[in-house]
C-alpha cells in the first residue's frame, strides 16, 4: 500500500520515487508476478497455486499522477487505485479527468475510499452509511459505475462498517499488515504499508518473501474498542495443519509501546494477554512464525474511536 510519490515533506506516507523504481524492478526481478486487481477480485476463492503482487495506491494525491503513474504507465504495471470522491479536483488531489485516464487505461483500476476520507468509525453509523452514499453517486456521474473494492480511510472499521460494506462491495481493505489468503475476512483484508521508513530495501524484500500465517478464526470480531472492551480478550485458532506453532513470536504496541506480547499456545490456538489497554488511537498486534525456513505473518489493527454523540 502506497500513499504519496516523492512528497518528502511527508515521510510517514511517503515514498521516494527512486526508492519506488526500486521496488518494481525487485518484484519484475522475482519469481512473483503483479496481480491485476480485477483478476483478484474475480478468483479471490479459487485456491490459489502461487504468489502474486497487488500493488495498491490510497487517496489519488497528485503526486502519484505526476510521478508513479508514468512508471506504471510505461510498463502496464497493473495496480488498484483508492480514491475519494470529496478532495478530487483540490490542491494536492488528481482531478477526475486524470482519474478516468487511469480507470480506461486496462491495467488500473478504480476503487472506492468513502466520500469525506473523515475518520467514519467515529461518525453515527447513518452518517457512516450517508457518506459512503454520496461516494457511490459520484463514482455514478464521474466514471459511470459504483468501484467494487473498497478501502477503509486510514485502515479504522467497526462490525457495523464492515457488515455494510460487505453487502455493498466485493472485497474491501484494511491498513494492518499480513499476507492474503484465501481464508482471510474478504472485508478485511491486510495490506503491507509502504512508506519512507519502512520501504527500504531490506523490509521490502523481507515482506515480498512472506507467507500467510493463515487461521480458522479471530476473535474479537469487533475491531473498534471502546473503554470496557480494551484491551481486548485476543485469540487465533489455526488449522490443524499448521505445524510450529511454538515458534509463533508476537509484538504489539499497548500503552504506546512497541514490546513482545504475552502469549500462550493451547493445541492450535494462540491466546494473548495484553500488558495494559490500547493508547488512542489504534492498536496493532504483529505476530510471524519461523516454519522450517518459511516465514508467516499476520497483523490486526484496532481503533480506540470517539463515540459518536
Amino acid at each position: 500500500m502506497y500513499h504519496r510519490f516523492e512528497e518528502n515533506k511527508y515521510p510517514s506516507t511517503n515514498i521516494r520515487i527512486d526508492m519506488f523504481r526500486k521496488h518494481l524492478d525487485i518484484i519484475k526481478n522475482s519469481k512473483f508476478e503483479f496481480y491485476h486487481p480485477k483478476d483478484f477480485e474475480n478468483n479471490f476463492d479459487k485456491p490459489k497455486k502461487e504468489k502474486k503482487i497487488l500493488i495498491t495506491i490510497d487517496d489519488a494525491f497528485k503526486s502519484f499522477y505526476e510521478n508513479a503513474w508514468p512508471i506504471l504507465k510505461k510498463d502496464k504495471i497493473p495496480f488498484l487505485l483508492f480514491v475519494s470522491t470529496k478532495p478530487v479536483g483540490n490542491k494536492g488531489y488528481m482531478t477526475w479527468d486524470e482519474i478516468r485516464e487511469i480507470e480506461k487505461s486496462g491495467f488500473g483500476v478504480i476503487g472506492h475510499h468513502s466520500h469525506s476520507h473523515d475518520y467514519l468509525i467515529d461518525k453515527k453509523y447513518h452518517e457512516f452509511v450517508t457518506d459512503i452514499k454520496k461516494a457511490d453517486k459520484i463514482f455514478l456521474n464521474e466514471i459511470g459505475y459504483i468501484p467494487s473494492l473498497f478501502s477503509y480511510p486510514f485502515g479504522e472499521y467497526s462490525k457495523e462498517m464492515s457488515d455494510y460494506i460487505s453487502r455493498n462491495f466485493n472485497i474491501s481493505f484494511g491498513q494492518h499488515s499480513g499476507v492474503i489468503d484465501i481464508n482471510k475476512e474478504r472485508y478485511e483484508l491486510p495490506r503491507f504499508p509502504i512508506n519512507e521508513k519502512y520501504g527500504q530495501l531490506k523490509r521490502f524484500n523481507s515482506i515480498l518473501n512472506y507467507f500467510p500465517l493463515e487461521y480458522k478464526s479471530l476473535k474479537p470480531s469487533e475491531k473498534k474498542l471502546n473503554n470496557q472492551k480494551n484491551p481486548p480478550d485476543f485469540s487465533v485458532e489455526f488449522f490443524k495443519e499448521q505445524k510450529n506453532l511454538r515458534n509463533i513470536s508476537c509484538y504489539s504496541n499497548e500503552g504506546d509501546k512497541w514490546e513482545k506480547t504475552n502469549i500462550s499456545i493451547k493445541e492450535n490456538k494462540l491466546l494473548v494477554k495484553f500488558r495494559e489497554p490500547f493508547a488512542p488511537r489504534r492498536g496493532r498486534i504483529n505476530c510471524s512464525l519461523n516454519d522450517e525456513g518459511k516465514w508467516r505473518w499476520f497483523g490486526t489493527q484496532f481503533t480506540i474511536a470517539n463515540e459518536a454523540k
